[in-house]
C-alpha cells in the first residue's frame, strides 16, 4: 500500500480506508473512477477487494505474476486477485482455521472470472505431485462443465450464473489440494421452457447442437440447427458473437473424461439433453372433447429412445393425470393448457434433478478419500443483486439471498473489527451501522413473512392465484416501512405500481415485484403419474434422478422457497464456522466497453454491495494499522535515533519515531503487536517526509560509504584533507612506512578514543567489542588472549551465555537443575532437514531460532502426543509432522509454569478470550533447562518462566480450566488420577555437593 501513496493524485488510493472522506460516496466513486481510468481494476477496503470488470484483457494473471504475489505480505504488493488467494492461503497454513472468501456482485461484473483465477492461483502455487496433479485439475475442469449446464446468456451478461455455487477446496497438513466439495443453489429451471427477449437458454443445448459430432446428432435424433428446437429460439438469440459453442463443446468433453465420467455417463447424460430438446417441441391439440392430445408422434419417438420408456407409456403421462375416486384411481384427461404445464414441469425437473446429479458426480471425483482433518477454504460465487424491468419469483428469492448475506457480511465485519481492538488492547468504540434484520424478518419470519404468506396460498385449498396471495400480503403487512403495493401506496407513489405488483425497500434500494407465476413457481409441482412414468426410464441417470424409493406420500412436498430458505440458513452455518474474505465486483457500464466507467451505474452498486457499510465500519476508529516490524522498517530513516539500526523492541522504536514526528495523543495509539494511525492525513504527512528523505537518501547514497565516512572524519578531525592523508588512506593495508605512519597513528588514536566510552560490560559479551581495524588487530587478539578467550569460537560464546542465563532461572530454584549444568547446550536439537519443507516455507520469514522434539498431552484426557516445538523470532510453533498444530505469538504467551521438582513438565500459559481458540499447552522436554533458556532469550523476558509447588492451574479453553499436580515419588510416572488432574510423579534427587 504505502509505495503507491506519493503517486495517489494519480491514480488513486489503493485502500480505501486512507480516503479522508470516507462516509462521502463521491470521493468513492472519484478513487474508483481514477484507478480504472489507469487500468487499475483492483483496489482494497482493508482486506476486502474490489474488483471492476474492465472488458479487456489487461495480462495481469499471468505465472509470472502469480509468482509475484506468492508468499508476499498482503500490502507489500499493489491490490489484486493473487494477493487475496495467497494472503488466504497462507493464514490458513499458519492457523490451520478454515476460510471462505465470498465472490459477490451483479451478473456481468466478472464473479465467475474472479473464482476462475483463484483456483488457477492454487493450481499453480499448491504443492505438486502426480496425484495431486489429478485433483488439480478435476478441480479446475468442474467449472467449464458447470457452467455449461447452470451458465447462459442473460440481457446483462454472456455466460451469467444460473445457480449459486459454494466450492470447498480441501488442503492436507502441507498445504496441498487434495479434495473439493460444492454445493448448489437455487438452479433457475424456470429458463429451460421460457427466456426472455435476447437470452438464450443453458450453454449446452448450444454446444451439443453447434458442436456434437455428427454420428452424436444422429444417435440422438438432433439437427444442427438451433432455430429447429422451440426451447432454443423464444429469446430470439441462439447465435451469440462472444460465444464459441463449438470450441466450448470440446471444453466440455474434455472436461467430463477427466472428471472422471465413464462413456456409459456421459452417453445417459447427452441422451437426457437432447430429451429435453425434443420434449420442448411436442405440441398438443384440442379433440373434438376438448382435451389434450399429441400432435407430433416423432418427437414421442426419440423421447421413448432416448429415456428408454415405452411410448405409450409417455403418451399416457403426458396427457392425463391420475386422481383418486374413493378406493381407486383413476385418469383424467388434461385439456391443453394443462397438458403444456405437466409437459413444462416435466422438461425443468428432468434438467433440474440431471443438474443436482452433475454436482453429486462431480463431487464424488473430487472427494478426497482420507479421513484424516483437513483445513479448507470456500468460494461461495452467487448471484448479486438483481433489478430488471420486470422482477419475478427469482428475483425474490435472489434479492433475499443477498440481504441474509448483507446481514452475514456486515456482523462478520463487526465482529473481525472487535476483536483486533480487543487482542491488540485498544478500546472499541460501537460502530452505528443500518441492519437489515427487518427486512430479512419481512421475508422470512414466522406466519407473518412473505415465504409464510407464500406457502399458505400455495397449499391451502379453493381456488388460490397470484392475486389473492397479494391480498394476504396486504392483509398482513400493511403498515410495514419497507413493503408497498398499488392499494396501501399513497396517491404519488400509487403512479409507479401496477395493481400486481408490490415493493420492497431492500438495503440496496427499492425494487418492485410482479406476482404473476410466483405460486405455480413456488409450487413446482410435478404431477405423481409423471413421477411415476420417469421410474420405468432405462437411463441410469433417470434412474437415479427418479428413484423407485422416493417417498412418494400424499403429503405436498416443500415449496421451492422455503427449500431455499433453509438452505441459505445452511449456508450461513457454514460460513459462520469459518474465517471470511470479501470480494466485491462491479460492472462499470452496461455496454461491456472497455474504458468506460457509467457513475450512475456504478453508484447504484457501490451502495447495494454495502461498500460504504464496510467503510465505515472499517474506519469508526483507526484507518491505518502495521505491526510495528513493518512500520518501523519503512520509516526509521526519519528519525535520528531509530536511523539506520533500531537496537530496542519495535514498539519502543515506534514510539520513539512517533514521537519526534510529533503525532498527537489523539492521533494515534500502540496496541500489543501494531500501531494504529485514526486519520489518513497523518500517514499522508508521514509518507511524504519519507518521499523527500528517501530522495537524499538516495542522492547521498553515490558517493562509497567507506569514502564519504573517511573524509567525514577528517574534516571534523584535522579541518584539511591533505594529500598526505589521501595516500596514507590508499597504503593502510601496506607494512609502516613513511606514506602512512601519520595515517595509521590516527587510525590507532581514533579507535583507542572511541574503545574507552565502549567496552563491554562482561567479557563474555564478544560481540559487543568494537570491530578492530587491522592495524589493532593483533593488539586486541592478544587482549582476549589475556582474558582468557581467544581460540572461543562465536557459537561457544554464545553457549555460554545461555548457560550463564539459565543458571540465573534456575540455580536453587528446581530441584534437578545441577544435573543439567554438566550436559552441553546445543544451538537445536531438530534440524532444519528434519522440519517438513512446507513447514519450513511458513515461517521462513520469521527465521527459526531453536526447535525440541517434545511431547504434548490434550487437554481433554491427557492423551501423549508427539509435537516438535519451534521458536522463531515472533511466535512458538507446535507442529505435527508436516502440519502446523498451534501458533503462539509471545506477545500472547502470559507464561511458562515449570515445577520445583526434577520432572521435566512446562506448561505454555496463552492469552484467550474466544472458546474456538485452542488453551494453555502441557509438555513435556527432556531437554526443558534448554528450551527454556532459548525460550526467554528470543523473548527477551527472563520473568517468563514461573517456578511453582504443587499444582498448576491451566486453561482447557476460555470458561473451562484443568490441573496438573507435582509430587516425588521412588519412581517417575504420569497419569490422569481420579479428580481428574493429571499426576506427575518425579523420581527424588540427591542433592550434588
Amino acid at each position: 500500500m504505502e509505495c503507491s501513496l506519493t503517486a495517489r493524485d494519480r491514480v488513486g488510493l489503493q485502500d480505501f480506508v486512507l480516503l479522508d472522506a470516507y462516509t462521502s460516496e463521491t470521493a468513492f466513486l472519484d478513487n474508483l473512477r481514477k484507478r480504472f481510468h489507469e487500468n487499475l481494476i483492483y483496489t482494497y477496503i482493508g482486506t476486502l477487494l474490489v474488483s471492476v470488470n474492465p472488458y479487456k484483457e489487461l495480462g495481469i494473471y499471468t505465472k509470472k505474476q502469480m509468482d509475484v504475489y506468492m508468499g508476499v505480505n498482503f500490502f507489500e504488493l499493489p491490490p489484486h486477485i493473487f494477493a487475496l488467494a495467497d494472503n488466504v492461503y497462507r493464514t490458513m497454513i499458519s492457523e490451520t482455521n478454515n476460510h471462505f472468501i465470498l465472490i459477490s456482485g451483479e451478473s456481468g461484473a466478472g464473479k465467475t472470472e474472479a473464482s476462475k483465477k483463484i483456483l488457477q492461483f492454487y493450481a499453480v502455487s499448491c504443492p505438486s505431485t502426480r496425484l495431486l496433479d489429478n485433483v488439480r485439475d478435476r478441480l479446475l475442469l468442474s467449472n467449464p462443465v458447470l457452467e455449461a449446464f447452470g451458465n447462459a446468456k442473460t440481457l446483462k451478461n454472456d455466460n451469467s450464473s444460473r445457480f449459486g455455487k459454494y466450492m470447498d477446496i480441501q488442503f492436507d497438513h502441507r498445504g496441498a489440494a487434495v479434495g473439493g466439495h460444492i454445493l448448489s443453489y437455487l438452479l433457475e429451471k424456470s429458463r429451460v421452457v421460457h427466456q426472455n427477449h435476447g437470452e438464450r437458454n443453458f450453454h449446452v443445448f448450444y454446444q451439443l447442437v453447434e458442436g456434437g459430432e455428427d454420428d452424436l446428432l444422429r444417435w440422438l435424433g438432433l439437427q444442427r440447427s438451433c432455430q429447429n428446437y422451440r426451447c432454443l429460439v423464444k429469446g430470439d438469440c441462439a447465435k451469440v458473437t462472444s460465444i464459441n459453442d463449438k470450441n466450448d463443446w470440446k471444453t466440455v468433453r474434455k472436461a467430463l473424461s477427466i472428471i472422471e465420467f465413464s462413456e456409459s455417463d456421459i452417453e445417459h447424460l447427452f441422451a437426457i439433453i437432447a430429451s429435453v430438446l425434443h420434449l420442448g417441441n411436442v405440441q398438443f391439440d384440442a379433440n373434438i372433447r376438448g382435451y389434450a392430445s399429441l400432435s407430433n408422434s416423432n418427437e414421442l419417438h426419440w423421447l421413448s429412445k432416448l429415456l428408454g420408456i415405452q411410448t405409450h407409456v409417455l403418451q399416457e403421462g403426458l396427457t392425463h393425470r391420475k386422481i383418486e375416486a374413493k378406493a381407486e384411481e383413476v385418469l383424467s384427461p388434461f385439456t391443453t393448457e394443462h397438458a403444456i404445464y405437466a409437459r413444462d414441469a416435466l422438461a425443468k425437473a428432468i434438467y433440474g434433478r440431471t443438474f443436482n446429479w452433475l454436482v453429486n458426480k462431480i463431487n464424488e471425483s473430487l472427494a478426497n478419500k482420507d479421513s484424516s482433518r483437513k483445513t479448507v477454504i470456500g468460494l461461495l460465487d452467487i448471484y448479486g443483486f438483481e433489478v430488471f424491468h420486470v422482477n419475478s419469483f427469482e428475483q425474490f428469492c435472489i434479492n433475499y439471498c443477498n440481504e441474509k448475506l448483507q446481514q452475514l457480511f456486515i456482523q462478520l465485519t463487526l465482529k473481525s473489527e472487535q476483536e483486533e481492538y480487543e487482542m491488540e488492547g485498544i478500546e472499541w468504540e460501537p460502530v452505528p451501522y443500518f441492519n437489515n434484520k427487518i427486512i430479512c424478518d419481512l421475508v422470512e419470519e414466522k406466519h407473518r413473512g412473505i415465504i409464510s404468506v407464500l406457502d399458505e396460498e400455495c397449499l391451502r385449498p379453493g381456488e388460490a392465484t397470484d392475486l389473492t396471495f397479494l391480498e394476504k400480503l396486504e392483509e398482513t403487512l400493511n403498515g410495514h416501512p419497507h413493503f408497498v403495493t398499488h392499494k396501501l401506496a399513497d396517491q404519488k407513489t400509487r403512479k409507479t405500481l401496477e395493481r400486481g405488483d408490490f415493493r420492497l425497500l431492500h438495503y440496496a434500494g427499492e425494487v418492485t415485484y410482479s406476482v404473476k407465476g410466483f405460486l405455480d413457481k413456488n409450487n413446482d409441482l410435478l404431477y405423481r403419474n409423471i413421477k411415476d412414468v420417469m421410474r420405468q426410464s432405462q437411463n441410469n441417470i433417470i434412474k437415479l434422478c427418479f428413484p423407485k424409493t422416493e417417498p412418494d406420500t400424499k403429503r405436498r412436498p416443500e415449496t421451492v422457497a422455503t427449500q431455499f430458505k433453509s438452505s441459505l440458513a445452511g449456508l450461513t452455518d457454514i460460513l459462520m464456522s469459518k474465517e471470511p474474505w470479501y470480494v466485491r465486483c462491479v460492472k462499470p457500464n452496461s455496454g461491456k466497453q472497455p474504458g468506460r466507467f457509467d457513475d450512475v451505474m456504478v453508484r447504484h452498486q457501490v451502495k447495494y454491495l454495502g461498500l460504504m457499510e464496510h467503510l465505515r465500519v472499517r474506519r469508526a476508529g483507526f484507518a491505518y494499522r502495521r505491526r510495528y516490524e513493518v512500520f518501523l522498517q519503512r520509516y526509521k530513516p526519519l528519525c535520528p535515533d531509530t536511523w539506520p539500526n533500531w537496537k530496542g523492541t519495535a514498539a519502543e522504536g515506534v514510539q520513539r519515531l512517533v514521537k519526534h514526528l510529533g503525532y498527537k495523543p489523539d492521533e494515534y495509539k500502540m496496541g500489543r503487536t501494531k500501531i494504529f494511525i485514526r486519520h489518513p492525513r497523518t500517514l499522508f504527512a508521514t509518507e511524504d517526509a519519507f518521499d523527500v528523505c528517501k530522495h537524499q537518501l538516495g542522492t547521498a547514497n553515490k558517493t562509497p560509504a567507506r569514502l564519504l565516512t573517511f573524509f567525514l572524519i577528517l574534516e571534523i578531525k584535522l579541518s584539511f584533507c591533505s594529500l598526505k592523508f589521501i595516500k596514507g588512506f590508499m597504503t593502510r593495508n601496506q607494512p609502516a612506512c613513511m606514506d602512512n605512519s601519520e595515517y595509521l597513528a590516527f587510525v590507532r588514536q581514533n579507535y583507542l578514543t572511541r574503545l574507552k566510552d565502549n567496552l563491554p560490560k562482561s567479557i563474555l559479551q564478544r560481540n559487543a567489542w568494537l570491530t578492530a581495524p587491522p592495524i589493532m588487530q593483533e593488539v586486541q587478539r592478544s587482549v582476549t588472549k589475556h582474558l582468557g578467550t581467544s581460540q572461543m569460537p562465536l557459537s561457544s560464546w554464545f553457549i555460554l551465555q545461555l548457560k550463564a542465563t539459565a543458571s540465573s532461572l534456575f540455580r536453587g530454584r528446581k530441584e534437578n537443575y545441577p544435573f543439567s549444568v554438566a550436559r552441553p547446550f546445543a544451538d537445536t536439537r531438530i534440524s532444519e532437514q528434519d522440519i517438513n519443507i512446507k513447514v519450513l516455507q511458513t515461517i521462513c520469514q520469521e527465521g527459526v531460532k531453536y526447535s525440541v522434539p517434545v511431547i504434548k498431552y490434550d487437554r481433554n484426557g491427557f492423551r501423549p502426543r508427539f509435537r516438535q516445538l519451534i521458536f522463531t523470532q515472533v511466535a512458538a510453533y507446535l507442529v505435527e509432522e508436516g502440519k502446523v498444530k498451534q501458533r503462539m505469538e509471545f506477545s500472547s504467551l502470559r507464561g511458562v509454569s515449570v515445577s520445583n521438582l526434577s520432572d521435566n513438565f512446562l506448561i505454555l500459559h496463552i492469552a484467550c478470550d474466544d472458546v474456538k481458540q485452542k488453551g494453555d499447552l502441557v509438555l513435556q522436554c527432556d531437554y526443558l533447562f534448554e528450551a527454556l533458556t532459548r525460550l526467554s532469550v528470543v523473548t527477551n523476558n527472563k520473568n517468563l518462566v514461573k517456578i511453582v509447588q504443587g499444582s498448576v492451574r491451566f486453561d482447557i479453553q476460555p470458561g473451562r480450566e484443568g490441573f496438573v499436580d507435582f509430587k516425588s515419588g521412588s519412581e517417575s510416572m504420569v497419569y490422569r488420577a481420579k479428580n481428574g488432574h493429571l499426576m506427575v510423579v518425579s523420581r527424588e534427587m540427591r542433592e550434588i555437593n
